[in-house]
């Protein structure tokens, strides 16, 4: 039994049985409490009770949309959003918007909201504004729980990072689908090449495809710096590549037509592993890691083998966290 986290009038398995419903003011307190530090007591009951109440629940797909600074990401989602309640009227749908943090003060403005406009009454959809707390990788620290809060909840849910460089491939490890945008004479195919990004992404999204021959020109140039690199992309074939345009309506509905006939799911399992690992770098470090290391090579990584039952044992990232608290705290010891 969860005990009462917020006030004598509102239990956990209250606020989850509202947020199940779609219900925004219950999912936002939520996840306000799932950005608070040392708050894994909290997720551990938070995904019981989840559970609990809705045992059968498929998993949301998680799709993740990065690019360059400037390449209208919000946009562009802004759009997506108005077409999907009329395309998906029995769909539900959840923005994660990341926002850069100053350097200087540590706040953020959360820009992202002001380009996006959602009916306010409207249980099918939920935005979420998140500061990046200056991570690099275009996460927050805490927008992978957030997700797989919002996963148990919604269809779809959407992650915007903030505006990335070259390597910073974080968001692709937590989406099932994820986007690179890009913009017309982005770079040559020198400049797409060296990119690191380029290999991680199931589909690229030209943006801002406003002149018809500036944008013919980077798609062509695009393609061929993919039919170049395609042995070491995934399935070893090319991803597809949209043009959109938010001015001139052009494009958005075949990018959503795609996002919701897809069907594949990326490896949860591996995906808590790599978090896990992430969580491990950041709280202890490269003692940390050689720890971990030790362990995935041994008795975490038998989790991930076949059962005596069949089927592949589905890791839970709480009960792993605190596996790994009380090992370090006997190495403190």
């Amino acid at each position: 039994m969860a005990p009462l986290l917020f006030d004598t009038k509102e239990s956990l398995s209250q606020l989850v049985s509202e947020a199940l419903l779609g219900e925004k003011y219950p999912i936002a307190k939520l996840i306000s409490k799932i950005e608070t530090e040392n708050n894994l007591e909290f997720r551990e009951f938070l995904f019981q009770e989840l559970i609990l109440q809705n045992p059968n629940a498929k998993e949301g797909l998680t799709i993740g949309i990065t690019g360059t600074p400037g390449a209208g990401k919000s946009s562009l989602l802004g759009e997506l959003c108005k077409l999907f309640l009329d395309f998906a009227p029995d769909k539900k749908m959840a923005i994660v918007a990341i926002d850069p943090s100053s350097n200087v003060s540590g706040g953020s403005i959360l820009g992202d909201r002001t380009r996006v406009t959602l009916p306010r009454r409207d249980n099918r959809i939920y935005f979420r504004s998140q500061p990046s707390q200056l991570e690099l990788g275009g996460l927050n620290p805490y927008t992978y729980h957030v997700i797989r809060f919002l996963r148990r909840i919604f269809d779809y849910v959407f992650v915007e990072t903030v505006g990335i460089g070259q390597n910073e491939i974080s968001v692709s490890l937590i989406s099932d689908l994820s986007f690179l945008v890009m913009q017309p004479l982005g770079g040559d195919q020198v400049q797409f090449m060296k990119s690191g990004i380029m290999e991680v992404p199931e589909a690229f999204i030209i943006n801002k495809c406003d002149e018809e021959s500036l944008a013919n020109s980077s798609y062509y140039m695009l393609e061929s710096t993919l039919e170049f690199i395609k042995d070491i992309l995934p399935d070893q074939s090319l991803p597809p590549i949209f043009k959109t345009s938010v001015t001139k309506r052009k494009g958005i509905e075949e990018l959503l037509s795609y996002i919701l006939q897809y069907q594949k799911r990326k490896d949860k399992n591996t995906e808590t592993l790599t978090q896990l690992t992430q969580w491990i770098r950041n709280e202890y470090g490269r003692w940390g890691i050689s720890i971990w290391e030790k362990l995935e090579s041994s008795q975490w990584n038998q989790a991930v083998k076949r059962n005596p039952l069949g089927g592949i044992h589905k890791l839970k990232y709480e009960e792993e966290e605190r596996k790994f608290v009380s090992l370090i705290q006997t190495k403190i010891k």
